[in-house]
C-alpha cells in the first residue's frame, strides 16, 4: 500500500537527492531513515536504563561479565 504525505517541495527536494545518491528510491530511504530513528531511540532508552542502574548492580554486571569472558566455548560444536 503507498500513501502520500506533505512536505515542504524544499524537504522533498532534500531527500530524493539523499536518495539517489545512495541509489535508492526515495521510499527506501525514508525506510532507512525510519530505522536510524529507531535505533537511536533504542540507545537513548538503554543509555538511560544504564545511567539507573545502582553501583551494586553494575558491580554483578562486571563480575558475570567478566566470567563470561572467561569462559571457554569446549561445548561448541563445528
Amino acid at each position: 500500500m503507498t500513501t502520500t504525505i506533505k512536505v515542504s517541495g524544499e524537504l522533498r527536494d532534500r531527500l530524493k537527492a539523499q536518495a539517489a545518491r545512495d541509489g535508492l528510491t526515495l521510499g527506501a530511504h525514508l525506510a532507512r531513515l525510519a530505522a536510524a530513528d529507531d535505533r537511536r531511540h533504542r540507545l537513548l532508552v538503554l543509555q538511560t536504563a544504564i545511567a539507573k542502574t545502582s553501583s551494586e548492580g553494575m558491580e554483578s554486571y562486571a563480575v558475570e561479565s567478566a566470567a563470561w569472558e572467561r569462559t571457554e566455548l569446549t561445548d561448541a560444536t563445528a
